[in-house]
């Protein structure tokens, strides 16, 4: 069933649940792409309908795109959590489990290749890493992460062509120093 943006900001439960349904799993992921643990990243999810709920209470919200304005909250929202944390300079625990018949060896290097990619991308800046995640890891078009980042699509394309040279800079300057 699909519902108007009138009955979600009248807080029609139904409504409400269907966007809950619908994107819940995707700003999950966006977000646990961002922040790399998974109670901070359901947290912040959290926070992305709260601030929803808060906005139709309020008589705001999204007037068009709602996708957009759930990706641009939770990008806000980890900008929000990253300026808390510039003080707390940790690592976060590793809360995946290794498959008893998995081989070793191929895990390991899977999980090295993966913390490598993500050390590069925290080099990158915000709007080039939102770029990458929204781009290749959530499978948005173009269109879909410049409303999203409210940007023009040509901005987009900038942002993505710098941030995949940055990155790929990043990688092999990675890959020479273990040499």
């Amino acid at each position: 069933m699909s519902y108007t943006l009138e009955q979600h900001r009248s807080l029609d439960e139904q409504a409400l649940t269907a966007i809950y349904d619908e994107y819940h799993d995707r700003i999950y992921r966006y977000v646990y792409r961002q922040v790399g643990e998974v109670a901070t990243a359901q947290d912040l999810t959290a926070d992305v309908f709260q601030r929803l709920l808060q906005a139709f209470h309020l008589g705001g919200g999204p007037d068009r795109h709602l996708s957009a304005w759930l990706y641009r909250s939770a990008h806000n929202a980890v900008v929000d959590f990253y300026r808390r944390q510039a003080l707390r300079q940790h690592l976060p625990l590793d809360e995946t489990l290794v498959d008893g018949d998995a081989d070793t060896t191929a895990v390991v290097e899977q999980r090295l290749v993966i913390s490598r990619v993500r050390a590069a991308l925290r080099e990158l800046s915000l709007e080039q890493k939102d770029v990458i995640v929204l781009k290749f890891l959530e499978g948005q078009s173009n269109q879909e992460v410049a409303e999203a980042l409210d940007k023009t699509v040509g901005a987009i394309k900038s942002l993505q062509h710098r941030a995949l040279a940055a990155l790929q800079r990043l990688l092999v300057e990675d890959e020479e120093e273990r040499r």
